[in-house]
């Protein structure tokens, strides 16, 4: 499934973009702890979707972390991520970005492109509050 269509998909059904009242529709598990050394995390245990976000993040960056972490729920549910950074060379970077082009893709709409399209990509970011790099993924998503 395209990541875009999956975005649109969710929002569309919750009518929503806001990745918390989604996860609570799809009753995942939430919570918000301190974390060391990273910003969030999703996991699949024992038949339950959990994402851990950094209680210590402005909400701003909550939002995208948990949009982040729901895109690898969706689109790998099965890959254990920090496993495979930790204990063995695999490169997990291709899932990143595909959970970064979810997050965005889910954030921001059709609609907010259309209605700041004369903006150009740094005018985008500031008014956002998103990294340029996922303006970029956001632009490029189809």
């Amino acid at each position: 499934m395209a990541i875009k269509k999956k975005a649109d998909e969710l929002a569309r059904k919750f009518q929503t973009r806001n990745p918390f009242e989604i996860i609570r529709g799809l009753n995942v598990i939430l919570l918000f702890v301190p974390l060391i050394d990273t910003r969030a995390f999703y996991q699949y245990f024992k038949r339950n979707n959990i994402i851990y976000i950094d209680e210590n993040l402005p909400r701003h960056e909550q939002m995208f972390e948990c949009a982040h972490e729901m895109g690898h729920m969706f689109l790998h549910k099965k890959a254990n991520a920090i496993f495979m950074d930790t204990r063995t060379g695999f490169n997990t970077s291709r899932f990143e970005k595909e959970a970064d082009t979810f997050a965005i893709d889910l954030l921001v709409g059709d609609d907010i492109l259309a209605e700041y399209q004369s903006y150009d990509i740094e005018q985008f970011s500031r008014l956002l509050g998103y990294e340029q790099r996922l303006i970029n993924l956001r632009l490029n998503s189809h």
